[in-house]
């Protein structure tokens, strides 16, 4: 079982093996911003592949889809972001600092989406006794203000038909605003769902712990459009699917946990929610969410059907969302091109959605906290990275153990013919001990040893990562052996 460790080991681990770097370090840095090294980008590229895979490629009623980045500002004034997504901060008087007020007055929670700035100001606590970050100061605040954390941007190159939109704040609206081309170009009935993995954009009051809340992040989401009445059934569904995919992919059931959030923490658009929170290693071991399920009802559709109604009103606005006010025909809404015709029943409805939403940022950086471990073996420490073989960077180094006699091209030859089934490492350099501790501290699952039996017999040295157990394999036979190990 992997240790807890200090969150301060995981940055050293990740900066020295290449995992993550800070963004633009030679100019000092950018805060809230991170590059994936050699070793990072393989990792995070593997924990894409199998939220895709569990998610996509293993169901039949799910499909793929990658939208645009940029999207029109209709869809964010349809979605509520354009006036509700923001947080309610407050300015130190003395230091000048703007803090989110929740995490002044509470226990650090993630962020709320789409809150109500007016609620939230109804529900803010006095700040009388609340000590400002920076620089201590206490009951020093000025009222609190919301904060809208879209990232704006303009397009078109001329000054006459540039058009003001955002940066996207979250990947579920381009699958929305997609529901009616997917039913219309593809086989798929409700239920079904359709997923995407992409960058999003937030700009934070607070960000906080290495890469757990940055301001540009990946998001992996699924829409799962269901028949109204049945969504409890695939909220649970998913719940219990979502759940299942970190157990299977190691890690520690004992940090990992639901959270249901109150009555009165959903979102307006939610019917119920839930966090799965991991333990991390912030203070004393904090639990933190790694992904929101939610029952988002048919909110999204239902308002992007009226946002289409309303189109007209910003062309004539001159592009000013703070001028159009969506219209409310709930009475017809459901015969809307937005709808699904059911024709098992002979009915028409817009279809709830259950709405799993990952990290993958923060999952990579909780399977990276899950896998550390350190150990003694013979009065040296050895540090390692227990990865699940599907999420290991490297599956397997190949070494010859001296650099003569033909051993460098056996080896050689060796990791030529197995990286064309999964990632490979070829290392010459150091005593075979060394090599071994650097294959673990980057989690490579088996190292390969051409040595001088091989010369003689043609096999080679097995080492396994956790157990360091060792066996003897013919290279014939090396490439099954591995796979069925590797489970490739």
């Amino acid at each position: 079982m992997a240790k807890l460790t200090k969150l301060d080991d995981i940055v050293s681990l990740c900066k020295r093996r290449g995992f993550i770097f800070q963004s633009s370090e030679i100019y000092g840095g950018l805060a809230s911003c991170y590059d994936y090294g050699p070793l990072g980008i393989e990792l995070k590229r593997n924990v894409r592949d199998s939220w895709w895979k569990a998610t996509v490629r293993m169901r039949n009623d799910v499909v793929g889809l990658d939208c645009s980045i940029l999207m029109h500002p209709m869809v964010w004034k349809a979605s509520g972001h354009a006036d509700k997504f923001a947080d309610l901060i407050a300015e130190c008087r003395k230091c000048n600092t703007r803090s989110r007020v929740d995490h002044l007055t509470a226990e650090d929670q993630e962020h709320t989406e789409h809150i109500d700035p007016e609620l939230a100001a109804e529900k803010s606590q006095n700040l009388s006794d609340k000590v400002c970050p920076s620089c201590g100061a206490v009951g020093d605040f000025t009222e609190p203000m919301a904060f809208n954390l879209m990232f704006e941007t303009s397009m078109g190159a001329n000054i006459g038909d540039q058009m003001k939109t955002f940066l996207r704040p979250e990947t579920a609206q381009g699958i929305f605003a997609n529901f009616r081309n997917v039913l219309d170009s593809t086989r798929v009935k409700v239920p079904f769902g359709i997923a995407q993995i992409g960058k999003s954009f937030r700009n934070e009051v607070t960000t906080k712990a290495f890469i757990f809340r940055t301001r540009e992040f990946e998001q992996a989401e699924l829409e799962f459009f269901c028949k109204p009445g049945t969504d409890e059934q695939w909220y649970e569904h998913w719940k219990q699917q979502r759940y299942d995919w970190y157990l299977a992919l190691g890690i520690n059931k004992d940090r990992l946990r639901f959270r249901d959030h109150d009555p009165d923490e959903l979102a307006h658009y939610a019917k119920a929610c839930v966090d799965i929170e991991y333990k991390f290693p912030f203070g004393q071991g904090d639990w933190q969410e790694l992904e929101g399920i939610a029952n988002r009802t048919d909110y999204d559709l239902r308002q992007h059907q009226r946002g289409m109604r309303t189109l007209n009103q910003w062309y004539e606005s001159g592009g000013d969302l703070s001028e159009v006010n969506l219209k409310d025909e709930d009475d017809n809404y459901h015969k809307g091109p937005l709808s699904f015709f059911d024709d098992q029943d002979n009915s028409r409805y817009i279809p709830y959605v259950i709405e799993p939403s990952a990290g993958v940022d923060r999952s990579t950086l909780a399977f990276l906290v899950d896998a550390y471990d350190e150990e003694e073996v013979r009065g040296e420490k050895r540090n390692l990275l227990r990865f699940h073989p599907a999420l290991a960077p490297i599956k397997a180094a190949i070494f010859p153990l001296v650099k003569k006699e033909g051993m460098p091209d056996i080896a050689n030859n060796i990791c030529n013919d197995l990286q064309k089934y999964f990632a490979c490492s070829y290392d010459e350099k150091g005593a075979i001990g060394r090599r071994y501790r650097r294959q673990d501290e980057a989690g490579t699952p088996f190292c390969i040893t051409v040595d001088g039996q091989t010369l003689e017999d043609g096999t080679v040295t097995v080492r396994e990562r956790d157990s360091m157990e060792q066996w003897r394999i013919s290279q014939d036979k090396l490439l099954g052996f591995l796979r069925e190990k590797l489970e490739v």
